[in-house]
């Protein structure tokens, strides 16, 4: 049965979440590394890298990454699900001084990785904390916040929402998430945003497929960009288990990443604006989607056991998928234990988002009704 507009958004958000949690625990490794500490590759829930000594262990302390804790692409989603519970309608740049820098400086949260209730803004990462420091402090033009920010992939990673605020629109999905993103990023991490709330939006359209919805992306995207899309998915499209696609995967993208070959050592070219350059989450997790042909499991998996961003690849792989298949394709016993485990109630956010995205698509209706009455008046065609 194709799934409704709740299922989706349901499937979307959670399976997010999901992607998130599991990704999180081998955040910054390589698959090699990931498969030496794990005895073979991750296939569900693990616990933190380091054991019991994730308090003070680096480079990850003091974060309990693992055990079913979502990270900061899934507080960030949350956090942009309740400006557009406020806002109730489509959002821009303005929409992210008004509403989400409050959230983020001003709304006490359980955040999972520490263990404790706290500000968003004491967990996330310096390139979402650039919102704050720019809109607040600084009193930026929210439209052009994001321009000297580091280029990544922080503006794109909680961009779901918007996908499905658009659901089945992946033109306007798109456009409203690189108006939104202005305030948090420029260049190819601006893009990335808009082409993966687009991509969400594709997944939506009755009948999607993974090939539809890369197909739908590459149409929309631009720059660098687009090339490193159309690169992994060609090959991805030769791969039906993600250990044989693991190392062409990150071949085909790595001419366009700007972190380069060592994840926490980033190059002095790494995160600069560029017209050549992308993001290598968005990229990865299109080519997953088509190595896992679609299937959240296999998808998400590996964007997991990829490595390097896999928290944030995961997220969005999760994403996509889970609104290609709504809710039940998720594993239950993974998106219990999430919830259990970061404390969150992860069908909330979903109800919430559902009822605002029918009442931005009435509004539009509304809206288009009223154009073309006046259009048919101008143009003599009224009846």
């Amino acid at each position: 049965m194709t799934p409704t507009l709740d299922d989706r958004i349901t499937g979307s958000l959670i399976g997010a979440a999901v992607g998130d949690a599991l990704g999180g625990p081998v955040e910054g490794y390589t698959p090699a590394q990931i498969l030496e500490r794990h005895g073979g590759r991750v296939t569900g829930i693990v616990g933190p890298w380091n054991g019991g000594a994730w308090r003070t262990a680096r480079p990850i302390a003091p974060y309990h990454k693992g055990d079913g804790h979502v990270t900061d692409d899934t507080l960030m989603t949350h956090a942009l699900i309740r400006v557009y519970e406020e806002v109730r309608d489509h959002l821009d740049a303005y929409a992210v001084a008004e509403h989400l820098v409050p959230e983020l400086m001003g709304r006490p949260v359980w955040i999972p990785e520490l263990e404790a209730e706290a500000l968003p803004l004491q967990r996330v990462f310096l390139a979402e904390k650039w919102i704050v420091a720019r809109l607040h402090y600084g009193h930026a033009d929210p439209r052009e916040a994001g321009t000297g920010n580091i280029v990544n992939c922080g503006a794109a990673m909680y961009m779901a929402p918007v996908g499905l605020v658009n659901a089945a629109n992946p033109a306007g999905a798109y456009a409203e998430a690189l108006d939104l993103a202005g305030a948090h990023q420029s260049s190819y991490g601006r893009e990335a945003a808009g082409v993966f709330a687009a991509a969400v939006a594709a997944a939506c359209v009755p009948g999607a497929t993974p090939r539809s919805v890369v197909d739908t992306a590459l149409a929309l995207a631009k720059d660098g960009t687009r090339a490193a899309i159309r690169a992994v998915t060609e090959v991805a499209a030769s791969h039906r288990d993600f250990e044989s696609a693991l190392d062409p995967l990150r071949r085909a993208v790595a001419p366009y990443d700007s972190v380069g070959p060592d994840y926490r050592a980033p190059s002095l070219d790494a995160r600069r604006p560029s017209r050549v350059h992308a993001i290598e989450e968005l990229p990865i997790a299109l080519g997953m989607l088509l190595v896992g042909a679609g299937d959240y499991r296999r998808t998400v998996l590996g964007a997991v056991n990829y490595g390097r961003d896999c928290d944030s690849i995961a997220t969005m792989a999760g994403a996509i998928a889970g609104a290609l298949g709504g809710e039940s394709v998720i594993p239950a016993e993974w998106a219990k234990r999430v919830a259990e485990a970061s404390r969150l109630d992860l069908h909330a956010p979903a109800t919430a988002l559902a009822a605002v995205a029918r009442e931005v698509h009435a509004r539009d209706t509304a809206r288009r009704r009223a154009h073309e009455s006046a259009y048919a008046a101008l143009t003599g065609t009224a009846r």
